[in-house]
């Protein structure tokens, strides 16, 4: 697989919180949490599982930061 995305973070999957149509992904990148919100279709294409090895990408234009 070849992506224009260069943060490419890879880790271990914690958990797969799965909603009505969006699944809370929780990876495990060297001790840091990251979380993706993806479709319970997306899930189950990838056959993501607790434990699997996979890699967060992250391809923003924007990142914001708010306080008060």
């Amino acid at each position: 697989m070849r992506l224009s995305a260069r943060n490419i973070l890879k880790g271990r999957i914690l958990s797969v919180a799965r909603g009505a149509t969006t699944s809370h992904v929780r990876l495990d990148v060297n001790g840091v949490v990251v979380t993706a919100s993806i479709t319970n279709e997306a899930v189950d294409e990838l056959g993501l599982a607790v434990g699997q090895e996979a890699s967060a990408v992250i391809k923003a234009s924007d990142v914001m930061i708010g306080v008060g």
